[in-house]
């Protein structure tokens, strides 16, 4: 199965977002033509990396892998990773946090194998000095 592109990804990560958005809002959220968006879709349908177009009720969805990592920053180059991390479209939050992390980073995949990819593009980041992973299971209620 081929590679997904940097605007299949960010096609995903909309999505998830909103599966409900028209093209013409995909195309201002990820900065591509309405063309670009139209192609990729049509795609991501035809080789399945798309089944459906769902909506997402307040039950997790399953197979979706969320984590958070902690990241420690190389002071100088703080900046530039969080503008490195904003690109990565698998990453749904970042916070500025105080303690021994500068960041705390919301993840959430489709696989594994994305999540590996992800957690390694962070960690080869530079100004990335440390960090620390913790995949969310379950929530817990009552």
């Amino acid at each position: 199965m081929r590679e997904l592109s940097d605007v299949d990804r960010s096609l995903l990560a909309a999505l998830r977002t909103n599966s409900r958005a028209s093209i013409t809002e995909l195309s201002h959220l990820i900065g591509v033509s309405r063309a670009t968006v139209k192609a990729r879709l049509e795609l991501l349908v035809q080789e399945g990396r798309i089944r459906r177009f769902t909506i997402e009720t307040d039950v997790d969805v399953e197979g979706e892998v969320k984590a958070i990592m902690m990241i420690e920053l190389q002071g100088k180059l703080s900046r530039a990773v969080i503008g490195t991390l904003r690109r990565i479209p698998e990453i749904s939050a970042i916070h500025s946090t105080n303690g021994v992390w500068d960041l705390v980073v919301e993840i959430k995949t489709d696989s594994l194998v994305q999540f590996d990819r992800v957690l390694r593009d962070i960690r080869e980041i530079p100004g990335v000095n440390n960090s620390q992973t913790s995949i969310l299971l379950a929530p817990v209620t009552g």
